[in-house]
């Protein structure tokens, strides 16, 4: 298992973000392990957010309840994105999206509001924040432009270049919604592919 500083030091140079050691230990004394176990739901519907996750393992997804149906909003997969609720972390308002766990997984949080005090003290930890927050819009802006432009053929062709992990693991209903489309008309493009 690799330490917390390795782990702060290995998401600086992935956003290409020089920090200084002493930059680093105060990144990584903001930053906690976590194992999950798969199903663990680590932030449920109601509570606030208070991390930014961070998956050195794993596969995660945000999801949501409508109409009692479970919608997939977000699938994350280890070392390529973080997770975490934008608007109850942001506005400390309960949340209505869950994050869950879909395998084992190995998660290193990021305490917000401690991360918020350091962006203050450190400009080159406030470039790599700005980093992974222009990374996650431009993940929701391919997300919504799919959503808008592509045939549910090629949603389902760039989700399976995209997350080629999660299909192996997602189950068709949590796959079908991320898509949105019904299971049924998943299973349809799946056999003409």
């Amino acid at each position: 298992m690799k330490s917390v500083l390795d782990i702060a030091e290995h998401i600086a140079n992935k956003y290409d973000t020089k920090l200084q050691p002493e930059e680093l230990q105060q990144l990584a004394s903001i930053m906690d392990f976590r194992e999950l176990k798969k199903g663990e739901v680590f932030l449920n519907q109601g509570q606030t957010a208070k991390d930014i996750l961070y998956i050195h393992s794993g596969t995660m997804r945000l999801f949501y309840y409508k109409k009692g149906r479970d919608i997939t909003e977000h699938f994350a997969c280890a070392d390529t994105h973080f997770v975490y609720s934008i608007i109850s972390l942001f506005q400390k308002r309960r949340t209505e999206l869950l994050i869950e766990a879909l395998e084992q997984s190995i998660v290193y949080t990021i305490n917000y509001d401690k991360l918020k005090a350091l962006l203050l003290q450190i400009p080159q930890l406030a470039k790599l924040y700005i980093n992974i927050l222009e990374e996650g819009l431009t993940i929701s802006q391919k997300k919504a432009d799919s959503w808008r432009m592509e045939t549910v053929k090629e949603r389902y062709e760039r989700f399976f270049r995209e997350y080629p992990a999660v299909v192996k693991i997602a189950s068709v209903n949590h796959i079908a919604s991320y898509l949105l489309m019904a299971p049924e008309s998943l299973s349809r493009v799946r056999a003409g592919i």
